[in-house]
């Protein structure tokens, strides 16, 4: 293109430039994509293998993978080599919230309750609004003996994802526990309205309202018998109590008169 581009120009005829401006164009047009897709490729390639031999990313996906099939222990293994390592890229992807997830996930299902609150804790440094950490503290604060810790984590954690079902449903179990079936009602209703086939939250919420129609009726029975029992009572007094004796004074005074 370009050597006949100068032989075009020698020949100095100027009623074929229109044609060869359309000629340049349509090269420019051809070949600048394509220089440009091959910087773009190569930067993506870039960034694959910086993620490939970054250590800490590896040891961190290794530790996910053992999640997936249930092994909690290597898990934690994994992700404790890769908080060691630099943090560089893991930072950059996030990958590093998902490890915190993780680690106090595995802290839970091995049931070191209080180390998964230890994580999530450090996880919430860096990530103050993830509604996953906030949930899994709470539950580990709940397995712990601590319900209304618990209860305060489920609130931030709904209070940054409003749709998440397993806080609600999580704190519809606490609330259910300790004796507060109206709130759990409200709660596993709320689970339900997230995920209308979800089967704990369906549970939940039929376990919630027996507790609270066999709540509703106790008081009933308590308020009856508490009634009944302060009427006897008045009756009692007012029928069947003896006059209290008169003093000495009054004995004698009495005495007197006669």
């Amino acid at each position: 293109i370009l050597i006949w581009l100068k032989r075009e120009m020698r020949a100095m005829d100027f009623r074929k430039f229109p044609v060869i401006l359309a000629v340049f164009l349509v090269a420019v047009l051809v070949f600048y994509p394509a220089l440009a897709a091959e910087n773009v490729t190569k930067i993506v390639v870039n960034q694959t293998d910086d993620l490939t031999n970054d250590t800490a990313t590896k040891l961190f996906n290794y530790g996910q993978q053992s999640i997936s099939l249930g092994d909690f222990k290597t898990a934690l293994t994994y992700y404790d080599q890769a908080l060691a390592e630099n943090r560089t890229m893991l930072t950059k992807t996030d990958a590093i919230l998902y490890l915190y997830q993780g680690k106090a996930y595995a802290l839970i299902q091995l049931e070191r309750y209080n180390d998964a609150v230890t994580a999530a804790d450090e996880g919430l440094v860096l990530y103050p609004r993830d509604a996953m950490l906030w949930n899994n503290k709470g539950y580990a604060l709940y397995r712990l003996g601590k319900p209304q810790e618990a209860l305060r984590s489920y609130t931030t954690a709904i209070s940054y994802d409003g749709n998440y079902t397993n806080a609600y449903i999580n704190q519809g179990n606490v609330l259910r526990d300790m004796g507060k079936y109206s709130e759990a009602v409200t709660a596993y209703t709320r689970a339900n309205e997230t995920d209308p086939f979800n089967i704990a939250a369906y549970d939940g919420l039929e376990a919630a309202k027996k507790g609270e129609a066999g709540s509703n009726q106790t008081m009933i029975i308590i308020f009856v018998v508490v009634l009944i029992a302060a009427a006897g009572i008045a009756v009692w007094y007012i029928k069947f109590r003896k006059p209290a004796e008169p003093a000495p004074e009054e004995k004698k005074a009495k005495s007197k008169k006669k």
